[in-house]
Formats: C-alpha cells, sequence, structure tokens
C-alpha cells in the first residue's frame, strides 16, 4: 500500500456542523480508520489545515485532536502548492469570496451551501471553477441519511406505483437565548449576516425532492419570524430580521406535489426532527433520519370518518418497519469519501457547484414568492 497525504484546508470549522460532522466524524474518523482506501494500492491521508478568525479557538481544537495546523490567514494557505483541496462551512456571507480565491489558487472544492447569497453568485462559482479545470463538490448530506437511502430503495424497487404527493415536516423548537441558551447560532436569525431557515433548507429541500422524485418546476412560499426578538450568545437581545419558519408547496416533473414546512418556531410531535409522507397508488411510505415505514395497498385498512364515536384502530400499528438490510455510515463522512475519489480516483460525481446553484435559486425564488404572494416557475439552469 502506498500512503498519499492529502492536506485539505478546512475553513469554519470552530462551527457546530463544520466541527462536529465535517472535521471530528468526516475527516478524523478517516484517519481513525487509517485513511481511505481507493482500491488500487493507494490509501488517502487525510492532512487538515483548520482555519479561522479565531486562532486560540483553532489552538484548542488542534490540541484536543492532536492535529499540527492551525492559521488565520486563508491568502497565505490558498497560495501553499502543498494544499490540494479547500472546504468551506463559514457563514453564509462570507462563503462566495473564499471560494474565488479558492478556485484563483487552483484548489479542489468542497463547501456547505449555500454555495452563494444568490444565484448570479452561484452560477458564477460554477464557470469559475469548471474554467480552472478545478474539481468542485457541494455537501448534499440528507441523501446519504438512512432513512432516505430506504426510501431511495423503496423508489428504485417500485413499490409506490405512481408517485402523487410528498409531504414533509423539519424542525424543532430554537429557544430565544433569553431563560436558555440558543441551540443555533445568532447569525441564523439576522437576515444581513445571511440567516433564515429558507436560505438555510430550501436548498436541502431541492436536492432531496430532484434527486429521489423529480426537478423542482414551481414553487409558492409563504415565509414568517414568529420570534420577532432573540438573545445572541453574550446575552444582549437583538431584532430577529430573517425567516425562521417556511411553508412551502413545490411542483415537481412528473406531476407529484410537495408540501414541506420548515421551522425553528415547533415543538416536536413526530419521531424524528424530519419527517417525509410518500404517497403512491400502490403504496405509501414515512422516512426520517434513520427510519422508514410502509402500507403497501394490499395491506390498507379502510377507515371511516366519524367524529361521534372514538377511534379503535391505532393508525401508526398498521404501517410495516423497512428493514436496514445493511450498514449505514454517516452521511457526512460517506460524501466526503466519495468526493476525494471523484478527486483521486476520477470515480464519478455530480453533487457539484451547478448542483449547489440549484438550491440557491429555490431559495431565492422561495423569498420572491413569499414576498409577492404567488407563486413561481423554476426555471432550468445551465452554464
Amino acid at each position: 500500500m502506498t500512503r498519499k497525504t492529502v492536506r485539505i484546508a478546512m475553513n469554519g470549522v470552530t462551527g457546530r456542523m463544520g466541527y462536529r460532522q465535517h472535521l471530528v466524524r468526516s475527516i478524523l474518523t478517516l484517519r481513525e480508520q487509517g485513511g481511505l482506501d481507493l482500491g488500487d494500492g493507494t490509501v488517502l491521508w487525510p492532512e487538515p489545515i483548520l482555519v479561522g478568525r479565531r486562532e486560540h479557538a483553532l489552538r484548542a481544537l488542534a490540541e484536543r485532536h492532536g492535529l499540527e495546523h492551525v492559521s488565520t490567514d486563508l491568502d497565505a494557505v490558498l497560495a501553499d502548492e502543498s494544499v490540494d483541496i479547500y472546504f468551506d462551512a463559514q457563514v453564509t456571507s462570507a462563503r462566495e469570496e473564499a471560494l474565488r480565491k479558492a478556485i484563483a489558487a487552483g484548489k479542489h472544492l468542497y463547501t456547505e451551501k449555500p454555495t452563494a447569497t444568490g444565484l448570479d453568485g452561484a452560477l458564477e462559482l460554477a464557470r469559475l471553477a469548471n474554467a480552472a479545470g478545478v474539481k468542485h463538490g457541494v455537501v448534499q448530506d440528507k441523501l446519504f441519511l438512512p432513512g432516505l437511502l430506504k426510501l431511495k430503495r423503496l423508489i428504485d424497487g417500485g413499490f409506490f406505483g405512481r408517485i402523487l404527493s410528498v409531504r414533509g415536516e423539519f424542525g424543532y423548537w430554537v429557544f430565544e437565548g433569553d431563560w436558555q441558551d440558543a441551540q443555533r447560532p445568532s447569525w441564523n436569525y439576522r437576515a444581513e449576516d445571511g440567516g433564515g431557515i429558507v436560505v438555510d433548507m430550501f436548498p436541502h429541500w431541492e436536492y432531496v425532492l430532484h434527486e429521489l422524485f423529480g426537478r423542482v418546476k414551481s414553487v409558492q412560499a409563504l415565509t414568517a419570524t414568529h420570534i420577532p426578538q432573540r438573545w445572541d450568545e453574550n446575552g444582549k437581545p437583538y431584532d430577529a430580521t430573517a425567516d425562521d419558519a417556511a411553508y412551502g408547496v413545490f411542483e415537481l416533473d412528473g406531476g407529484a406535489i410537495a408540501q414541506i414546512n420548515s421551522s425553528w418556531a415547533v415543538r416536536v410531535h413526530r419521531d424524528e426532527l424530519v419527517e417525509f409522507q410518500v404517497d403512491g397508488t400502490e403504496g405509501s411510505a414515512v422516512a426520517g433520519l434513520r427510519g422508514c415505514r410502509v402500507q403497501h395497498r394490499s395491506a390498507t385498512p379502510k377507515p371511516v370518518w366519524n367524529p361521534d364515536i372514538p377511534a379503535t384502530e391505532t393508525f401508526r400499528d398498521q404501517w410495516q418497519e423497512v428493514p436496514d438490510n445493511g450498514e449505514f455510515d454517516n452521511g457526512f463522512k460517506a460524501q466526503w469519501e466519495l468526493f476525494l475519489k471523484h478527486v483521486y480516483a476520477d470515480a464519478p460525481y455530480h453533487w457539484d457547484l451547478l448542483a449547489g446553484a440549484r438550491g440557491v435559486q429555490l431559495a431565492e425564488l422561495g423569498l420572491r414568492s413569499s414576498a409577492e404572494g404567488r407563486r413561481l416557475d423554476v426555471p432550468e439552469i445551465m452554464l
């Protein structure tokens, strides 16, 4: 076996997602496993360089995990020819400029979403990356969740027949920050800092719908800022200027209709923090982060509406659990592995900056739909 060291500049790892999912559960886990075997006698050994604005926080992470390299100078890191890949998990408002710098430096790109604050910027990033000949990928982690992998298995097996509708429920109560600390950063609730649930979640819904059910053809959305005042990390009150809830209806290629509610101001009364119910002519399924339950046409009960007597059926008991039939790895790590194989073994990979731009487009149109109070078509985009 030949070990090849891959130096990865990881910008934004002091944040919740960048640290837990990308650094600890992906890159460091790959190191714990001895690297990534490409299957040709080569093992990739990821060597992260922690990049950010707060040197003390970066050094604390490095010491905790036995890492050597930290920097607050992104330009210097990008100028280092030994650095192969640039990864970005910063706040949205800082991402586009950093990605442009990485492209100009000839680095391969892997980035969180949204890739930019607007569609024009997102498309320009894809054009620049293609012109520079660098490989690029966008995190689309929901596709690798066990529940959605089971759902895709059902779709590929023809379980649903003709798919009629998709109903999604996502969200949880994010504390305001006054009497209990908020479990999300305060910038998420300031539009001027790139916050808002539409900007955050509609890119997810775009690729989930696109990959599993069909391209989004139109969107009609209503957004709200249900909690107008919150308290930041220092206990200071601030005005929430971004939407904290969005209610969307999406028309898909093939005729199915998707309805997805997204909210940081909802208390959970479901089995998982996100669930999708898919109804088809031959059967239905409810998929979450990990679980997936089905009800086939042949086993569908025949309820009758009668509000005058109590229900005697337990409706949840009438569904069957879909077995794992395999082992599921962490979704972020699984996509990291695919991207690294794409860069170093030329393996196929289609979750690129153009796919990321579709998510930015849907978020942009969702906000516009809400502002204008009408349904909007979602045109296909090309470079």
